[in-house]
């Protein structure tokens, strides 16, 4: 049986005005669109197409090609998309309209910003935005745009400028929903800024404008958004009222994603206020959320947030588990799609993951008055003998943290041997040795996105090959346990210990250098140029 027509199209079909006819189409698919009815908006914007081509209605012709092109591209149908966009720039173009000729414009520099090709879409954007001069509407679209475009590349100062510029063509244009838009985006980059009464004027704006306009989804937005400020002012009453009411809203839309957001914000404030066990099951509940609403976004946070939580109940493997959970799926994150900047995503979540590796280390310690404050010393020194090697970044933040857990597996060798004041048996001596094996089997269940386990393992092992546990030699020692090891002893020789007092500094310069040739040569003479060979005093003596 043949597929019916819709009444529009019937009445298309028959002769009349089908310039008339087709800017109905565009009203009616836009209806579609908004509700999420993509296949039906496509039906009725190419319908439109055929309509304005037949009547030579160029105006209608290009507006129709603009929002069939911008619904294959949310379909993920780029070359057609694209190929329908820039014939709708070129009818828009032979029919003299600047205003047209920007609205395509804007959507291709849309594609340059998808494509990842930034740069691009930034010229494009500020293309349209001096064709589009004219209209106050178009002009704070692209403002937005270029705001996000700027938020993306982590320049706060920039989007801060092109949303209220967007806010002014808004409020010109008297587009009450582009002006709540508008003030939710300078709320977010007002708290990304942290001015948070900036950021809390703005979000109550957007809140007046949504209720005024039944707008429910973007007030949810606004209020779940609002909770950063006042978890930032420990308003832990607030935060969760706000995140109770969007939670409320995003059930009754079915929106899962911005539930799981809702979730994760009363978490943080069980957390916050000593709840751990409701904490706890709100944010579990936050990841499972985000999980079946397919959100790397949301899912990468409230992980990131139940590993602060779990750092605070001392479960420090189960945080860096998370903490790793976290890291990939930040790196998976695509800027362009998600809105964000994901590279200070990642720094952040590397700021955490340091403050729960270094916590955990320095908790190691804490029952030894003789080594509080090693592994903090150690990383000092080794980061600087790294630096002065010329490693990167990223290798700097893989010594660091291994420095911070290099002792990890202590915890199981004995107090009395650990804390014996004279010299050990070879029995005790064996047992002390297994404590980089052991801990490397403590963190058997975490995969470090830095590779520290070697340096765990190795930082006894000598270049001579008389080192522990396993006898390596030379270069078959990774390069970072060398520094990590030429750290501990300059930390073991200048602190007092249980068996000895802390030697000078150039007591302690001449032990190093007697002992050289325990240390590859490049990784000595980047100690001695470094601030633990010629730097300030050793510090003073624990205990």
């Amino acid at each position: 049986m043949p597929k019916q027509k819709s009444p529009v199209l019937r009445r298309l079909a028959a002769p009349r005005d089908r310039a008339a006819g087709a800017a109905l189409l565009i009203r009616e698919g836009r209806d579609h669109e908004r509700a999420g009815r993509l296949e039906e908006a496509a039906q009725h914007y190419a319908t439109a197409v055929d309509g304005a081509t037949e009547s030579g209605e160029r105006a209608v012709l290009a507006e129709a090609l603009r929002r069939l092109a911008d619904v294959h591209r949310r379909r993920g149908e780029t070359v057609l998309a694209m190929e329908l966009c820039r014939r709708s720039r070129d009818v828009a173009r032979s029919a003299g309209s600047e205003v047209l000729a920007a609205e395509a414009t804007n959507l291709l520099a849309v594609f340059d910003l998808e494509a990842g090709e930034l740069a691009a879409a930034r010229v494009t954007f500020l293309e349209a935005l001096r064709l589009g001069e004219a209209s106050a509407e178009l002009r704070g679209r692209i403002e937005q745009n270029l705001g996000i475009l700027a938020n993306i590349r982590g320049d706060l100062s920039s989007a801060l400028a092109h949303y209220e510029r967007a806010l002014q063509a808004f409020e010109a244009a008297g587009d009450e929903r582009g002006c709540a838009l508008a003030y939710n985006n300078l709320g977010m980059v007002s708290a990304d800024r942290e001015l948070w009464d900036a950021a809390d004027a703005h979000y109550r704006e957007c809140l007046r404008v949504t209720e005024a306009i039944g707008d429910v989804h973007l007030r949810g937005i606004a209020l779940i958004n609002r909770t950063e400020v006042f978890l930032a002012r420990r308003e832990y009453a607030a935060a969760r009222r706000d995140a109770e009411l969007a939670m409320g809203i995003f059930d009754q839309l079915g929106a899962m994603r911005h539930k799981s957001d809702a979730y994760k914000i009363v978490g943080i404030v069980y957390r916050e206020t000593g709840q751990p066990a409701l904490a706890e099951a709100r944010l579990r509940a936050a990841v499972a959320l985000a999980v079946s609403a397919g959100s790397l976004l949301e899912e990468a946070e409230a992980s990131r947030e139940l590993a602060l939580l779990y750092k605070a109940l001392g479960r420090n493997q189960d945080a860096l588990r998370l903490l790793n959970a976290a890291y990939r799926l930040f790196k998976r994150l695509d800027a362009r799609r998600d809105l964000v900047d994901v590279a200070g995503k990642v720094a952040d979540l590397e700021g955490t993951y340091l403050a729960v590796v270094r916590d955990w280390g320095q908790s190691i310690e804490s029952a030894d008055s003789y080594t509080h404050g090693h592994c903090e010393r150690v990383a000092t020194y080794a980061v600087a003998v790294a630096g002065a090697l010329g490693l990167d970044e990223a290798e700097l933040t893989t010594v660091r943290l291994g420095a911070y857990l290099h002792d990890l597996g202590k915890v199981k060798t004995p107090h009395e041997i650990l804390n014996k004041p004279g010299r050990l048996t070879d029995e005790e001596f064996a047992i002390m040795q297994r404590h980089p094996v052991d801990g490397v089997e403590m963190l058997a269940g975490i995969d470090f996105p830095w590779d520290i386990k070697p340096i765990i393992r190795w930082h006894h092992e000598r270049y001579d090959g008389t080192g522990y546990p396993d006898r390596l030699a030379g270069e078959a020692i990774p390069l970072a346990a060398q520094v990590i090891c030429v750290a501990d002893v300059w930390d073991a020789l200048t602190t007092t210990r249980s068996y000895r007092p802390a030697m000078r500094r150039e007591q302690a310069l001449a032990v190093m250098t007697t002992s050289r040739h325990h240390w590859r040569p490049d990784v000595f003479e980047a100690f001695m140029r470094s601030e633990g060979g010629r730097g300030a005093p050793p510090p003073a003596p624990a205990g």
